[in-house]
Parts: structure tokens; sequence; C-alpha cells
């Protein structure tokens, strides 16, 4: 099982990541994209993202606007996996643009 992360752990890596807030208990980053098709691409690629890591965010589909809220549900709480994953979702997010 994944070590959870400190509050102060999780604040620190949130710096580094674009759009992303949270604590503890979840992260979470909401995007808007220039259309459904694009929106729906930008998750098709995080679906991928998320099997190849084997771990895989809740995703919330409204129109062209995403939110992704990363938490690993098995520890209760905010890993390094989480963390990875929004790394990775910041990447697709940005080569979407």
């Amino acid at each position: 099982m994944a070590d959870l992360l400190t509050a102060e752990a999780v604040r620190d890596d949130l710096g580094g990541l674009t759009g992303w807030s949270g604590d503890g208990t979840g992260i979470t980053r909401t995007v808007e994209l220039p259309s459904f098709p694009a929106a729906i691409a930008v998750v098709d690629r995080v679906a991928g993202a998320a099997e190849e890591l084997d771990h895989h965010p809740d995703i919330d589909i409204r129109w062209r606007t995403l939110t992704f809220r990363c938490v690993t549900h098995s520890a209760g709480g905010v890993t390094h996996r989480d963390i990875d994953l929004a790394r990775r979702i910041d990447e697709i997010i940005r080569s979407a643009r």
C-alpha cells in the first residue's frame, strides 16, 4: 500500500503543478478546453496514462470543462501516485492547447 503524504507534503507538491488544489484528502484540477471533442480527447489520453500507471482519477465532464480528482482510495488520501498522475494530466492538458 502506498504511504499517505502529509498535508505539508501535498502543499509542497501542489506548488509544482498547474492549477491543482487540495489537501491530504484529495487533489483537484478543473480545466476548460476549446471544444467538447477536445475535452473528450484529453479524457481519452488521461485514460491511457491512468492505465499505464495503474492509477485512475475521478473525472467529471461538463461540456468542455473537465474536473480531475486524484486520491488513493485504498490508502485513504493522497500519495505519490496521485502526484505522479497529476503531473501526467498536466502534460496532457499542456499538449492539448
